[in-house]
């Protein structure tokens, strides 16, 4: 079994900064690809940054220039660095790891004031 672990979710004022946090467990025995789904109310699921198991990443182009994603091997985590937060970044936060098939963490709240 692959259990996903998020954390960092929270409220904060726009042109704040958060980090999220997401640990992957279980019979993971390679590196993977992760990465960071978002979900606002009413609209649909987007990818917003993922990275392979050899540090390429890749970002949403509403996000590029503001967050960052990196990942940490030996520990089978992913990070999220949100810098210049907005209204519009308002979402539950969802990681996942691809491993035979896509595996989900449970998401995290963030919420971003005017």
């Amino acid at each position: 079994q692959v259990q996903l672990v998020e954390s960092g979710g929270g409220l904060v004022q726009a042109g704040g900064s958060l980090g999220l946090s997401c640990a992957a467990s279980g019979n993971i025995y390679t590196i993977r690809p992760m990465g960071w789904y978002r979900q606002a109310p009413g609209k649909q699921r987007e990818l917003v940054a993922s990275i392979t198991s050899g540090g390429t990443t890749n970002y949403a182009d509403s996000v590029k220039g503001r967050f960052t994603i990196s990942r940490d091997n030996a520990k089978n985590t992913v990070y999220l660095q949100m810098n210049s937060l907005t209204p519009e970044d308002t979402a539950v936060y969802y990681c996942y790891v691809d491993f035979v098939r896509i595996f989900w963490g449970q998401g995290t709240q963030v919420t971003v004031s005017s």
